[in-house]
This record gives C-alpha cells, structure tokens and sequence, in this order.
C-alpha cells in the first residue's frame, strides 16, 4: 500500500488477515506485512483469504470500509460502518464531472499510448508497419482531439485512430491466426479472444481500484453503464499491459491446442487461460492503476490536476 493510496488490496489467495488494536496484519506466502489501522480507509480484498471476526470489528471501529471481489475484479458486497452511508459527495461530484476537458484527455492518452506501441514495435522488428499517411494522419487526430467541441466528435474521433490500431496490429502477426482487426463478441479468431480476456481482467483491476476511492464504478466520462468509469479510465492502459503479452505470444507461444473454432466462436483452452492469467498478473501494473484512479478521485475535489498515467 503507497502512502499516498488510502486503500489497501489483497489480491489472490491464501493470505490470513489479521490485526491489533492499532495495526492491519497481512501474512501471505510466508510473507508478514504490518499496516497502520488508521492509514487503511478501504480493505479490498479480491478472490479467497482468511479474516476473522475480530479483525472485521477492529476495521468497523475504525472507520474502514471492507468490500470482497471475485478474483476477476468482480464486486461482490461491501462491509461499512454502522450509520455510514456511501460517499454522497463524491457520487455527486461524478455527475457533474467536466465531462469534456477529461474524455479529451482519456483519448488523447489512450492515442499516445497505442502509437508509442506501434513505434516500438516496429523498432523491435526493425521494419515499418504504416502503410503510406497512416503515421502522419494518427498523428495529426492527436492534434486534432485538442480542438475537437462536441463528445460525439471525440468518440468518433477516438474509435477510428483505435480502429486503425488495430488493423496495422495485424500486420505483425501471422495470418493463420486469421486477425486482421478488433472484432465484438463472439470472437472468431483466437487473437481477439486473448485480446478481450485481457481487457476483461484490467477493467476488473480498474473496477477494485475505483471502489476503493469510493468511486461509483458504474458512472464513466464517455461511456455509460456497467464499470463504465473502469472502461474510461483503463483505456490508456491497453496497449502497454495487455496487447504487447498478446501479440508476443501469437508470434512465439501460441499453437492450434490452445484454441478451439466452432461454427459462431473461438473458445479457449483452460491451459492458455492459465498461462495469459500469469502473463497478465505481470503485466497488470496495479501501482499505476491506482494511481491513476486516486488521481481522478483528487481532480474531483480539485486536489489535484487531471492527468493520464499511460
């Protein structure tokens, strides 16, 4: 837990929660960390660990919110002191967000973050991956999103820099995976099916960071409805935490038993999940993803300028 995040996450399993009058004990893997209980505002704790009645009473009496995850980020309940009601202020902030300033800054990060991978990319296979315009015109949508009024024209704006991505993504891997861009659900090919449960687990890490700030998952910048906010705000985080792991194991790892084609879908193979969840869990920067959600929740309150950590 950073000193500057006043939430605290349990990620996994096995860990024995425990605690003092005065301080959080987590033991986890043979490793014991100690934490001040008036430092610990929120206990996420995500997938299966131990935590006994005792150490709940000492949380409540606290002031600590505890609120329990599915290990995919998914929210389960939340504990909270007796009397406590859910951050209204906070909500009511959300609502009435600068909805432009933030969605123009959200796509601009998320447009630098996917040419930064394109470039690097190409520098590593030391050949070119634009066709002729491509670079000049993803560039210059850059430049224009600064100046762009209206949300619909930066949505639309965004998609298609997004879209072109994806496609010259594709250029750099091998055509019998059968990708040539980024499809919706059900995917039928085996790269958009690895690219979509990747996402699925950085919108759940976004999902556990943003309850912890006592945010409203559900109220986003651009989008609207379920982990709306968690989809905004892990947009820039794409293409440094998951598509770089998925386009290396297409070229090296991957091998036709790791997926399976039907007639409508790409299913795959409960060994290739495992092997992505550990690929993913090292790729997952879940320091910079809560300081990207602390960060939003301060700009709320003014406390600090918005800023994209891609």
């Amino acid at each position: 837990m950073s000193q500057d995040i006043p939430w605290l996450t349990v990620y996994g399993f096995g860990a024995h929660i425990k605690s003092t009058q005065k301080k959080l004990i987590i033991l986890n893997k043979g490793v014991q960390a100690e934490y001040p209980l008036d430092e610990v505002r929120h206990l996420l704790i995500v997938g299966g660990h131990s935590l006994n009645s005792t150490t709940i009473s000492h949380l409540i009496r606290n002031g600590t919110y505890i609120s329990f995850f599915e290990p995919d980020g998914t929210p389960v309940g939340m504990i909270r002191p007796f009397g406590d009601t859910y951050p209204e202020e906070q909500i009511n902030l959300q609502q009435n967000i600068p909805r432009h300033r933030y969605v123009t800054m959200i796509a601009q990060g998320a447009l630098r973050s996917r040419l930064l991978a394109l470039h690097q990319l190409e520098e590593s296979q030391e050949r070119t991956l634009f066709y002729q315009g491509e670079s000049q015109f993803l560039h210059n949508s850059l430049d224009e999103l600064e100046y762009l009024i209206k949300l619909d024209e930066i949505h639309r704006l965004s998609r298609l820099s997004a879209d072109m991505y994806y496609e010259i993504l594709s250029r750099d891997l091998p055509e019998k995976w059968g990708y040539r861009r980024r499809s919706t659900p059900p995917h039928c090919d085996v790269v958009n099916a690895m690219l979509s449960f990747g996402y699925a687990m950085l919108i759940g890490n976004g999902c556990v960071s943003i309850i912890g700030a006592h945010l409203d998952p559900d109220i986003g910048v651009l989008r609207e409805g379920r982990s709306a906010l968690a989809y905004d705000l892990m947009e820039p985080f794409k293409a440094e935490m998951i598509d770089a792991v998925v386009c290396r194991f297409a070229q090296v790892d991957l091998g036709t038993d790791d997926f399976e084609m039907t007639p409508t879908r790409c299913m795959l193979s409960d060994a290739l999940v495992k092997r992505l969840i550990a690929l993913f869990q090292k790729t997952l920067d879940r320091e910079k993803i809560d300081k990207q959600v602390d960060n939003f929740s301060k700009s709320l309150r003014k406390v600090e300028e918005f800023k994209v950590m891609y």
